[in-house]
């Protein structure tokens, strides 16, 4: 997989208002929406040529509707959109919303821009609630329960649209003018867009340029010169006549065409990965059994009182680095939910330098990424940052923070249509007919057609899911009382380890690395190891904590066990038939570019959500939302190769490539 650039020229909105309060884009020299009402022409241009208002009566329950948007601006469109949506589709209808923007707007610039619009000031307040970490690349924002749902794309249309798994029911063609920004209005843009489009797909836009509407209709499009709003004579609409369909995928990354009879899951594991992936399908109106061996959700990993949202960046866009970004603000935004100070606390993570290679990777870091998501901090800087004294400077991550999991678990878990069966322990799965049974010796714990393996590496315990290169890591956090004067820490500090500031009157402090120890009892030894690294974090704060070794077997502390794949990414998607893979696509192990069209031999129903790692803050809620847009034929919620870079069949592929 190639590595993309990153967004060392992301450059937000820069907006002048003129004297009736109306923005314009500096860098365009173009309006947003028109001078005489932007309501009314979205509603005629968009809404109107797209027949949204008859299309959203028609849905039926489970049923939804997609939208492409080129040019998010001020949102205006959207808002639009959602609001007939909500005054005209049935209640169990869905809306989701695709839009790509180069520029977004800040959010004081939202605000002030969408205060001109009263009528819409209900939607308006809820974007703006979630109009948070906004980075770029794909941003999820999930409103009313999930049934609206907006996918952002945060960059250049030209770059975004490939990279987009989606089936568009209609498109707003918006963004500025063609000659004021004519890399918008490309031959390419426009095959992206056919490419993209579900059969007779719509589309609306404001410009009637010749040029335009050349194009659409050389990528399939009948085009339809109609009348204008206000001053604009003419503008068109179109209708996909010949779709140019989605590009052949890899059939081992193609989407299953599996329908289960009943929108019933089962998901194995009630930890972030098994609650997520619950709340995602309940959200969408599935039911959900989720089971759980212990006596609560969040017991094993997803158990410890703080976890950090530590964004492991690269400066090379690896689809690690792209799955970070997306997952950490798509988990920024849930956390809005939880009880500020005592479930999280957004006091920013500090990543300490502590030897020259640090050093080297974060001048790097800080040149790529712009510095609302991540800034340099000198010695001087960091120490009055942190309010105690510190050995070096770093980076800082200023929308961070800490969030104990356990909050955010029984949150997820609390969605209508979710079961959480305490105390079922899953042994075994077997086929029924059209169901997956879930048993446990012959005692049977639930059926459903579709089942959701999310109990980290005991995913892999089941005959279907054996093959699973899973691997256990042991990890031990030490739990130090407050004092006064360490209760001055502001911030989270990371180095090889971390130390937030408290919670409940306690430090959280780790965690270990351990491949050797299965143990899952806190041991003295790694309390040490706690300590030292603590002390190496900062000696003031070890001792403003009073770190006396001599009371190391007193302190009390929890041991959790990560789970992880041989790439470090998670395995999030369906499961196929191992042995049938390698039969099915032997001729991969004599020429690994030979052309497959097979279809791949899935387990029809049966899906995995592990190998999270320590990340599992940042990248296990939004895994919920890809695994649901696997089992829904949804827009993906990351792009097309980051959703197969983290697909199990990745390493059944690599098996049969390597012949081992």
């Amino acid at each position: 997989m190639t590595d993309h650039p990153v967004s060392d020229t992301f450059q937000p909105a820069e907006l002048d208002w003129d004297e009736n309060g109306m923005p314009q884009s500096r860098r365009y020299g173009d309006v947003y929406f028109s001078r005489a009402s932007g309501l009314a022409e979205t509603e005629h241009v968009f809404l109107a040529q797209n027949d949204l208002a008859g299309r959203f009566a028609a849905l039926q329950a489970g049923q939804r509707l997609v939208i492409g948007e080129t040019g998010f601006g001020t949102g205006l469109n959207f808002l639009c959109a959602w609001k007939l949506f909500e005054d005209t589709a049935d209640a169990q209808a869905r809306l989701h919303f695709v839009s790509v923007e180069k520029h977004p707007l800040t959010r004081e610039d939202m605000e002030r821009a969408l205060a001109l619009w009263p009528e819409l000031r209900t939607q308006a307040e809820r974007l703006l609630q979630h109009y948070v970490a906004l980075h770029p690349g794909y941003q999820r924002l999930v409103f009313d329960g999930g049934r609206v749902v907006l996918t952002l794309l945060i960059g250049d249309v030209a770059e975004c649209l490939p990279t987009l798994d989606a089936r568009i029911d209609a498109w707003f063609l918006d963004g500025f003018a063609p000659a004021k920004n004519p890399q918008m209005w490309q031959p390419a843009v426009f095959a992206e867009l056919a490419r993209l489009s579900a059969a007779g797909a719509t589309l609306g836009t404001f410009t009637s340029a010749g040029f335009v509407r050349r194009g659409l209709i050389d990528a399939g499009f009948d085009m339809q010169r109609v009348p204008g709003y206000s001053h604009k004579r003419e503008i068109l609409r179109g209708r996909l006549l010949r779709p140019a369909g989605q590009a052949p995928a890899k059939p081992w990354f193609a989407r299953p065409g599996y329908e289960p009879a009943e929108r019933h899951a089962v998901v194995i594991g009630a930890g972030l990965a098994g609650c997520a992936t619950a709340a995602s399908l309940a959200a969408r109106g599935w039911r959900v059994s989720v089971l759980e061996r212990h006596a609560e959700a969040a017991q094993e990993g997803s158990g410890n009182p703080q976890g950090v949202l530590y964004l492991k960046l690269s400066a090379h866009g690896t689809a690690l680095s792209r799955l970070v970004i997306s997952g950490f603000g798509y988990t920024r935004r849930l956390l809005g939910n939880l009880q500020t100070g005592r479930d999280w606390q957004p006091c920013g993570v500090l990543q300490l330098i502590y030897d020259d290679k640090e050093r080297e990777r974060q001048v790097e870091l800080a040149g790529a990424f712009a510095p609302d998501l991540v800034r340099p901090l000198t010695r001087a800087e960091a120490e009055a940052l942190a309010g105690i004294e510190l050995p070096e400077g770093g980076l800082f991550y200023p929308e961070a923070g800490w969030a104990n999991p356990p909050a955010l678990c029984q949150w997820l878990l609390q969605r209508p249509g979710i079961e959480l069966l305490r105390h079922h322990e899953a042994l075994e799965l077997r086929r029924n007919g059209q169901s997956w049974q879930v048993l446990a010796g012959e005692t049977r714990l639930a059926e459903a057609p579709v089942v959701v393996l999310a109990g980290a590496a005991d995913a892999a315990r089941f005959e279907q899911s054996a093959w699973l290169p899973l691997k256990r890591i042991r990890g031990q956090i030490s739990s130090l009382p407050a004092t006064p004067g360490s209760s001055q820490l502001r911030t989270v500090l990371c180095a090889k380890g971390y130390v937030a500031p408290p919670r409940d009157g306690s430090h959280t402090l780790g965690a270990s690395f351990n491949f050797q120890q299965t143990d899952a009892a806190p041991s003295v030894a790694e309390h040490q190891s706690n300590l030292d690294m603590l002390e190496q974090i900062s000696g003031d704060l070890y001792a403003r904590l009073q770190a006396d070794p001599q009371r190391t077997e007193s302190l009390s502390g929890r041991v959790g066990f990560r789970c992880t794949s041989p790439d470090y990414l998670p395995l999030i998607g369906p499961l196929a038939a191992p042995q049938a893979f390698a039969e099915t696509y032997a001729a991969l192990g004599k020429n690994a570019r030979s052309s497959q069209s097979a279809p791949c031999p899935w387990l029809d129903g049966l899906y995995v959500n592990t190998a999270h790692g320590s990340r599992g803050m940042i990248s296990a809620p939004l895994s919920g939302e890809l695994l649901a847009a696997w089992l829904e034929d949804e827009p993906l919620p990351l792009p097309r190769e980051v959703a197969e870079a983290c697909h199990p069949n990745r390493f059944l592929l690599r098996k049969l490539i390597r012949g081992t």
